[in-house]
C-alpha cells in the first residue's frame, strides 16, 4: 500500500509548529513537509483559552520569534494579539498553505528497514483513518493535555446550585456581571483571570490552599519604545531580546543562588503594592524557594490594584466541600459564589497523546532519556519542540527548530538516513526531564522522560549556553548514532 509521503511531518500549529515549519522552511528549502493540526485553527494555546484576561506570562520579544520582530506596544501581549501574531508570521512565511487540520496523529511506527515513520491519523471532523509516511517527526504539540484540563474531585460539587466552570473549557455566554465569584487557584491562570472578572463581577475571590510568588511588570518595554524610535525593527528587536534575556537569566541565577534575598526583594515588592497592615506572609508567601515552582507575573500590577480597590480578595485556606451557596473552608468560613471558576490546572500528556513503536517495539516514554531536551534515546528521526520552565518557551523552541534543520542538513550531506539518540551510560543518575516541582508535574513525574547528569543528556534552562551548543555546536557527539538504511549499505560493510 502506498502513503502519501513527506520529508518531514510537523505535529502542532500552534506558535511551536509554526516557528519550526518557518525554520524548515528557511534552512532547508527543498524538503518537503507538513503540519497536521487536531483542531479547526492554527494558534496552539493561544486560539484553544479563551478566558477573560489571557494573556502571556512573558515579555513578548522573547515570547516571539527571534526571526519575526514583535512589534507591538506591549511586552505582556494579551491571547488574541499572540494568536494574531502567530497567523502573521505564517502566511509571510509562506507555511499557512501546509497545515492540514483536523488531523490528530494517534499512532506512528518506525521501520529502521524503509529509514521512515509511518503515521496514523484520525480526522476529528469526519472519523476517517488516514496514514502518512515521512522521514523525520518532528512534534510540537507541547507537554499539556488540550482537550481536558486538570479538576480534582470536590464533595458536594452536585450540591452547587450555581455555575462550576474550568478555564480550559470556558463558556461564550457565561455572564458573570454583578455576580460573586471564587476563582480556585493562585497560578498563571487565576492571576491573570481574577483581575480581569474583578471590572464587572460584584466581588471575586481568589481561593488558594497555598501562596505562590506573584510579581509585577510593566506591561510596556520603555527601552524597546526608545529603541524602536531610532531604529528599524530587525536590529531594534534582537537588542531588546537580548537585554530582556541577560536580565531574566541573572534573576533566575540569583533565585537558585541567593533565594533567601529574591524571596526579601519579592516579599518588599508586594508589600509596597497591598494595603498597609495587608497579611502578606499569609497570602504571598509560598513555602518553597523562587523558580521550585514558576513565578506568576502580573502586568501593572492589576490583581493587587483590584485587592487594593476591594474589587477582588485572596483567601488562603482548605475546601471541605461545595455548598449550595458557595465553598465551605477547613476554617469553617463559607465564601458565598455565584461562579466558581476552577482554576486548578492543566494536565501533562506529551506528544499530543500518540503512541510510538519502534521497529515493533511500543516505546515507553518513562524509560526514555532526552538527548539535548529535543530528542529520544532509542527513538529515531524524532523530536520534540519543548520550551524552558524557567523562561519564555519559544526562545528554546526556536533554538529547536534551528537544530533540527542542522541535524537534516547534516545528514543529506553524509548520506545517512537514520539518527538515534543513545542514552547515557549507567554511572549517571536519570532525573525527570521536566524539573519543577508543580503539581502537574509531580502528578506524571512516572510517565515523563528522563535526562541525564551532564550535556548531551542534561535539559539546561540556560538560553545563552544553549544557543553555543544547538545553533553552533556539532551535531555529530557521544549521544547520537548516525546511520544508512539498510539496503544502501554496500555489501562488506553490513
Amino acid at each position: 500500500m502506498t502513503y502519501e509521503h513527506v520529508d518531514v511531518l510537523i505535529i502542532g500549529a500552534g506558535i511551536s509548529g509554526i516557528g519550526a515549519a518557518c525554520h524548515l522552511r528557511a534552512g532547508s528549502p527543498g524538503k518537503s513537509f507538513l503540519i497536521l493540526e487536531s483542531r479547526a485553527a492554527m494558534g496552539g494555546t493561544w486560539d484553544l483559552f479563551r478566558y477573560p484576561g489571557i494573556r502571556s506570562d512573558s515579555d513578548m520579544f522573547t515570547l516571539g520569534y527571534a526571526f519575526q520582530p514583535w512589534r507591538s506596544a506591549k511586552a505582556i501581549a494579551d491571547g488574541p494579539s499572540i494568536r494574531e501574531y502567530v497567523r502573521e508570521t505564517a502566511r509571510e512565511h509562506r507555511v499557512e498553505d501546509r497545515i492540514r487540520y483536523h488531523h490528530k496523529v494517534v499512532h506512528a511506527e518506525w521501520s529502521s528497514a524503509d529509514a521512515r515513520w509511518t503515521v496514523r491519523v484520525q480526522r476529528t471532523d469526519t472519523g476517517e483513518t488516514l496514514h502518512l509516511t515521512c522521514g523525520f517527526l518532528f512534534t510540537c504539540t507541547g507537554y499539556y493535555r488540550y482537550d481536558q484540563g486538570y479538576s480534582p474531585e470536590f464533595p458536594g460539587a452536585q450540591d452547587f446550585a450555581g455555575q462550576v466552570v474550568h478555564p480550559q473549557h470556558w463558556p461564550e455566554d457565561l455572564d458573570y456581571a454583578g455576580k460573586r465569584v471564587v476563582v480556585i487557584g493562585s497560578g498563571a491562570t487565576a492571576v491573570t483571570l481574577v483581575p480581569a472578572m474583578a471590572e464587572r463581577a460584584e466581588h471575586v475571590t481568589m481561593l488558594q490552599r497555598s501562596p505562590t510568588y506573584v510579581i509585577s511588570r510593566p506591561s510596556k518595554d520603555p527601552v524597546a519604545d526608545r529603541l524602536r524610535g531610532l531604529l528599524p525593527a530587525k536590529l531594534a528587536y534582537p537588542l531588546v531580546r537580548w537585554k530582556n534575556v541577560l536580565l531574566f537569566q541573572l534573576s533566575y541565577t540569583l533565585s537558585r543562588k541567593l533565594p533567601a534575598l529574591v524571596k526579601s526583594v519579592i516579599r518588599k515588592g508586594v508589600q509596597r503594592a497591598m494595603p498597609p497592615g495587608y497579611d502578606v506572609d499569609r497570602h504571598f508567601r509560598p513555602s518553597y524557594d523562587p523558580w521550585d515552582q514558576r513565578l506568576c507575573v502580573v502586568p501593572d500590577g492589576d490583581l493587587f490594584r483590584a485587592v487594593r480597590r476591594g474589587r477582588a480578595s485572596v483567601v488562603t485556606d482548605r475546601i471541605e466541600r461545595f455548598t449550595e451557596q458557595g465553598i465551605r473552608l477547613a476554617s469553617g468560613e463559607e465564601l458565598p459564589a455565584d461562579v466558581i471558576v476552577t482554576a486548578t490546572g492543566l494536565n501533562l500528556l506529551l506528544l499530543g497523546g500518540m503512541t510510538l513503536t519502534v521497529d515493533g517495539e511500543p516505546v515507553d516514554l518513562g524509560k526514555t532519556v532526552g538527548y539535548k531536551g529535543m530528542m529520544l534515546s532509542g527513538v529515531p528521526n524524532l523530536a520534540l519542540a519543548i520550551g524552558y520552565t524557567n523562561a519564555s518557551w519559544t526562545l528554546k523552541v526556536d533554538l529547536v527548530g534551528q537544530y533540527v534543520t542542522r541535524l537534516l542538513q547534516h545528514m543529506d550531506r553524509n548520506g545517512f538516513q537514520q539518527c538515534t539518540p543513545r542514552a547515557p551510560g549507567p554511572d549517571q543518575e536519570l532525573t525527570p526531564l521536566i524539573d519543577l516541582k508543580s503539581g502537574y508535574v509531580l502528578r506524571s513525574v512516572d510517565v515523563l522522560p528522563k535526562q541525564g547528569a551532564r550535556v548531551p543528556w542534561r535539559l539546561r534552562q540556560n538560553y545563552s549556553r544553549d544557543v553555543l551548543q544547538l545553533r553552533f555546536g556539532s551535531v555529530d557527539d557521544e549521544g547520537m548514532r548516525f546511520s544508512r538504511r539498510p539496503s544502501l549499505v554496500p555489501s562488506s560493510t553490513r
